[in-house]
């Protein structure tokens, strides 16, 4: 009986063992990904609520639990959008499936791309996650949103494309809400990953060329 228990133990030991060492190496794969950080404190998503695409309110608190990726597009966008779009239909179809991924995708003209607009809109582009949520609401909301809570640029503007500039980042968005990056050379936060250059590309012209390979590698990571 006692062979049995030693036998026993040494299994308990032995898996126990197995799981402190995946757990120390998940660990360590995230905490090789930076916090975004203002004035030395990590940056979190400010709270949020907005409509989407279903009709359905969605707020910050829906993707808790998440890790998502986030961008500030519009609907009629003549210039970058499009790619931005085509991008994440890659990064959506790598972890179509996982009900702990998401997308958010706000609008920066509300005014023309309502619910309905967006639902067309995402039919359209083929996306099949459930949790890829179109997002419009008040225009100064999602433009505070942008420019404060992430710190990507959106504004009106006569004189581009469209009527809006905006620029081509994805944000990447841990479980707990905070913004997260993989480090550049010199250990410093890339901070965003740009997302509007074709993932087809030659990865060997640019480092931003690279990055919808990258941002698929750190959301694996998180995921973890």
């Amino acid at each position: 009986m006692k062979k049995y228990s030693y036998v026993g133990i040494s299994l308990v030991i032995l898996v126990f063992g197995i799981w402190v060492v995946n757990e120390m190496l998940s660990r360590n794969s995230q905490e090789s990904l930076a916090y975004i950080e203002i004035n030395g404190e990590p940056k979190k998503v400010p709270e949020f609520e907005f409509t989407n695409q279903n009709g359905e309110t969605i707020s910050n608190e829906d993707y808790l639990g998440k890790v998502y990726v986030a961008e500030f597009f519009f609907a009629t966008c003549p210039t970058i959008c499009p790619i931005m779009n085509e991008n994440l239909l890659e990064v959506q179809d790598e972890f179509y499936g996982n009900m702990n991924f998401g997308i958010a995708s706000f609008t920066i003209n509300p005014e023309h791309d309502t619910p309905k607009i967006l639902k067309e809109h995402a039919e359209e582009l083929g996306v099949k996650h459930p949790h890829w949520n179109f997002l419009t609401g008040d225009q100064d909301k999602i433009y505070e949103l942008a420019n404060k809570g992430f710190n990507i640029y959106a504004q009106e503007s006569e004189n581009a494309e469209g009527g809006f500039e905006h620029s081509g980042f994805f944000a990447l968005i841990d479980q707990e809400g905070y913004l997260r990056s993989r480090k550049d050379e010199a250990g410093n936060p890339i901070i965003f990953y740009q997302g509007s250059i074709p993932r087809n590309e030659s990865a060997g012209e640019s480092h931003e060329t690279q990055q919808i390979d990258i941002l698929i590698e750190d959301i694996e990571i998180l995921l973890k």
